[in-house]
C-alpha cells in the first residue's frame, strides 16, 4: 500500500486515526496549525533528508504561497482549491527560479546562496502593493470548496487541511520510494558515484527542489486560508530557522519525523505562550535536550530503538 513497510503502515494508520478523532478533543484551528507546519517540514525534508541539500530559505516559498492564495481568495474569490492550487504552482515557479541559480552548489554555499535569495524575496514582499507591506493581506475569506462546501465552519476546513496534508505526505512518501527517490538518496551518499553512472546530478536536484517548493507553497496558501491572513512573518528568515529545527527534532531522513517535530514544536508556541518573551528561551532549552538525548531526532531514536525505518 503506497509503499509503506509493516512497521511504516501501522504509523501510518496510527495517525490518520489520530487526525480524525483530534478534532472532537482538540481545538481545531490548532491542529489546522499542525497540520499545515508539518506539511511544511515534510517538503523540507525531502531536500535535506534525502538529497542532502539543506536550504535557509524554505520560508520564501511558504510565504508566498500564502500571499498567493490570500490575495486571489480576496480580491478574486476563486475557489478554494484553485487558490491552494495557485500557491502552490507560485512556490514551484520560485523555487525553478531561485533552484537554477543555487543547485549547482551544496553543502554551505548552497544553504547561503538561498539565505540570501530568500531574503530578497522578503523584501520584495515588504514593498510590493499586493502585499499589504508590514500589515500583510488581512482578512481573507475562507470561501467555498468545489463551488458549494462552505469553508466557515473550523471543522469543514479542518477536513480540507487534513486532505491536503496527507496528499502531500503520500506523495512525499511515494516520491522518496520510487526510483526517482532512489537517485536522490544516491546523490546524498555520494554524488561524484551518482554522476559516474550517467546521471544528470543538477537535473534530479532541481527537479526535488522544485517538488519540494511547490507542496512548501500549497502548505502556505492552505496556512493563509486558516488564519485568514497572509503576513511578512510567514516569509521571515526565523520561519526558515524553525522549520530546520523541527525537521531535526523530528529526524532527518524520516517519514514521519517532521510530523512529530511539528507537533512537538506548535505545541511548544501554543502552550508556552504564558511565558511571554520566555518563550523562546524555554524552547531553546528544550531543543538542546531533545539535540542532546535524541541525536537522530525523536522518530529517528524511536526507530532505531526498535529496529525499525519510520
Amino acid at each position: 500500500m503506497f509503499g509503506f513497510s509493516r512497521p511504516q503502515l501501522i504509523a501510518f494508520l496510527a495517525m490518520l486515526a489520530l487526525i480524525i478523532v483530534c478534532p472532537f478533543v482538540v481545538y481545531p484551528v490548532f491542529l489546522m496549525r499542525v497540520l499545515c507546519m508539518a506539511l511544511f517540514a515534510c517538503a523540507f525534508n525531502l531536500m535535506i533528508g534525502y538529497v542532502g541539500l539543506l536550504s535557509f530559505g524554505h520560508a520564501a516559498f511558504f510565504g508566498m504561497g500564502g500571499y498567493v492564495t490570500a490575495w486571489t481568495m480576496k480580491v478574486w474569490h476563486l475557489d478554494a482549491s484553485i487558490a491552494i492550487l495557485l500557491g502552490g504552482v507560485t512556490g514551484g515557479v520560485l523555487g525553478l527560479c531561485l533552484g537554477y541559480l543555487a543547485i549547482r552548489r551544496s553543502g554551505i554555499y548552497f544553504a547561503m546562496i538561498t539565505l540570501a535569495l530568500a531574503q530578497m524575496v522578503y523584501f520584495f514582499c515588504l514593498e510590493a502593493p499586493f502585499t499589504g507591506g508590514e500589515d500583510g493581506i488581512q482578512q481573507v475569506p475562507r470561501g467555498h470548496l468545489f463551488g458549494f462546501i462552505d469553508l466557515s465552519n473550523d471543522m469543514t476546513m479542518y477536513a480540507l487541511v487534513a486532505c491536503v496534508f496527507l496528499g502531500g505526505f503520500l506523495l512525499i512518501h511515494r516520491i522518496i520510494h520510487s526510483p526517482f527517490g532512489q537517485v536522490l538518496k544516491g546523490i546524498r551518499e555520494n554524488e561524484p558515484r551518482t554522476t559516474s553512472l550517467g546521471y544528470r546530478t543538477d537535473d534530479y536536484k532541481l527537479i526535488a527542489f522544485m517538488l519540494s517548493t511547490s507542496l512548501t507553497g500549497i502548505a502556505g496558501g492552505t496556512k493563509a486560508l486558516v488564519f485568514g491572513i497572509a503576513t511578512l512573518t510567514d516569509v521571515n528568515s526565523s520561519t526558515s530557522g524553525e522549520i530546520v529545527l523541527t525537521t531535526l527534532l523530528g529526524g532527518l531522513g524520516t517519514v514521519f519525523g517532521p510530523v512529530m517535530g511539528s507537533v512537538v514544536m506548535v505545541s511548544m508556541e501554543n502552550y508556552l505562550a504564558q511565558f511571554g518573551a520566555w518563550v523562546t528561551v524555554t524552547q531553546g532549552v528544550i531543543f538542546m535536550f531533545c539535540v542532546l538525548a535524541f541525536r537522530r531526532g525523536i522518530i529517528g531514536e524511536i526507530g532505531n530503538f526498535l529496529k525499525l525505518k519510520l
